[in-house]
């Protein structure tokens, strides 16, 4: 994806106020030198801040007519506005290994016979991976296969193909987190089982 942004001289609270009010978001580009200040036309950054792409792909930043690699790094949203106040990018090049979040995409499910056949529920359990990567490997999205799935499954990270080049980054003690949770249908009483008999209560002793 490719974005146009200006570079911009000001900054402080009140220089970012006007920005605002003029349609414009501040942000800031670094790595690779020296950090440089932007502005962005909002009504363009609101849009793109939407597509799952401008959150996972290495993007193209136009100014003055010059193009420079970079990633999303973070978005600042007002509380309550549709308003992005800030944004922050981090320039990349080929020698830079990057740290990012890849969202999955979970296909096949419906095809499968823990669906079709046994009637479960398939329900994801992570939406995305923080993976480490050359920026020539960074996958826009990656693909989980759910089409074989049976009520017995049992889907972890470690199953999960990656692309190549790309390794999966897991925080935390379990290095094969379940990537899904496969629920069996509940099991309705049979129509006109006849309830089961209470019971009797206990006799007292003679004293």
């Amino acid at each position: 994806m490719q974005f146009v942004a200006t570079e911009r001289a000001k900054q402080g609270t009140g220089a970012s106020r006007r920005l605002r009010l003029s349609g414009k978001t501040p942000g800031i580009v670094y790595g690779a030198g020296e950090a440089q200040l932007i502005e962005i036309d909002h009504n363009a950054l609101w849009h793109a801040v939407h597509k799952e792409a401008f959150h996972s792909s290495i993007l193209d930043m136009e100014i003055n007519g010059q193009v420079t690699k970079v990633v999303l790094r973070d978005v600042q949203f007002h509380p309550y506005k549709k308003l992005v106040q800030h944004i922050d990018f981090q320039r990349v090049d080929g020698n830079t290994k990057l740290h990012m979040n890849v969202p999955l995409h979970f296909e096949g499910a419906a095809e499968s016979a823990a669906v079709k056949v046994e009637n479960c529920t398939v329900t994801p359990l992570m939406h995305e991976l923080q993976v480490i990567c050359e920026p020539a490997n960074l996958p826009e999205f990656i693909k989980v296969d759910l089409s074989a799935l049976t009520s017995k499954s049992v889907l972890g990270l470690q199953a999960l193909k990656l692309p190549n080049g790309v390794k999966a980054v897991v925080r935390g003690a379990n290095k094969n987190p379940s990537l899904i949770s496969i629920k069996l249908p509940e099991v309705a009483p049979a129509e006109g089982a006849a309830p089961a008999p209470a019971a009797a209560p206990a006799k007292k002793g003679k004293k």
